[in-house]
């Protein structure tokens, strides 16, 4: 269950009160509205040829009226564009926000439904890198108009929501959103920036130790909530680590992605060897309970920003 908990969680991205003996005391993540854009004059104009993160080149004869998303990051950018109304068919996994999974389901990640698809009729599809070799190709046969975005960090995560806005004639509500968006990413920033207290991290994926690398949506999240990444120097963006090589990094925070599939602080303060490690020893275990937050580079970026850096700097965000 772990190990494809992992799978899932790295298809994501590419498309993610303490007691004595709990986890550590952060604020989880409430069912905050996605951010809301007040009405904004649009900039683009159709026909609209453009370039895709892939290379691909193209054109966009109308503004779209049915759009199909093939990732749950460009899911929750549409729905916080105002776009809702316009989406006809998303993934098994577009959770958020909650109205997303009323939508006709077109597959998992990169096992798209090619008919399904079809049949929706579509003028827009919206993916990422996963679907480049085959799922693309096969779309765009049929005649299908497809956009590969890909967002790997918090920088690519604010331009690629301008050019979904660009894509679907919403370019003037997502340079809104987009400026929104940093301007929280910077406040929070700002709050960890004169901290000389780093504390190394370790973010488990799975309890096979699959973690973030760099490069990589939640390593970029780390660093900018004034953290290390224990897997900072690994040559991958989810590299998987050894034991060993965890424990003499001793991280200083243990933030588990996995909580929702079952892992707990206990149970890691139970894992034999990892008595000795800081974060074991001083209680600093952080159990993710809204994964999607933190794993789908998206629109509630600031929001999981924000809680990255509240589980590593408590001490900065006192209410």
């Amino acid at each position: 269950m772990y190990k494809t908990y992992c799978v899932l969680v790295i298809a994501v991205i590419l498309l993610t009160v303490a007691t004595a003996c709990g986890p550590s005391s952060v604020p989880q993540p409430t069912d905050t509205p996605a951010p809301s854009l007040t009405p904004t004059p649009e900039l683009a104009a159709f026909p609209l040829t453009m370039t895709d993160d892939l290379g691909n080149e193209v054109t966009i004869e109308a503004e779209p009226q049915r759009i199909v998303s093939m990732a749950p990051s460009h899911t929750q950018t549409l729905y916080a564009l105002g776009l809702g109304d316009k989406v006809v068919g998303v993934t098994e996994y577009c959770s958020y926000p909650p109205e997303a999974q009323e939508k006709p389901k077109v597959g998992g990640f990169s096992n798209i439904d090619l008919e399904q698809v079809v049949g929706l009729d579509p003028d827009l599809v919206l993916g990422t890198s996963l679907h480049a070799q085959s799922v693309r190709p096969a779309l765009v046969e049929r005649g299908l108009k497809v956009v590969l975005i890909n967002p790997q960090t918090v920088e690519d995560v604010l331009e690629k929501i301008v050019l979904v806005g660009r894509v679907t004639g919403r370019e003037g509500a997502a340079i809104a959103l987009s400026a929104e968006l940093r301007g929280r990413i910077e406040a929070t920033m700002e709050k960890v920036q004169g901290t000389e207290n780093k504390p190394r991290v370790y973010w488990e994926l799975s309890n096979d130790l699959y973690t973030a690398g760099p490069g990589s949506f939640i390593d970029d999240l780390i660093v900018r909530a004034g953290g290390i990444n224990i897997a900072a120097d690994t040559k991958e963006q989810w590299p998987q680590l050894n034991l060993e090589a965890l424990i003499l990094a001793d991280p200083e925070v243990i933030v588990l992605a996995d909580h929702p599939y079952g892992e707990t602080a206990e149970g890691v303060k139970a894992r034999p060897g990892w008595a000795d490690v800081s974060a074991v020893k001083n209680e600093r275990i952080v159990e993710v309970l809204d994964d999607d937050l933190v794993s789908q580079p998206g629109p509630r970026v600031a929001e999981a920003l924000e809680f990255v850096a509240k589980a590593l700097h408590p001490e900065l965000f006192v209410e």
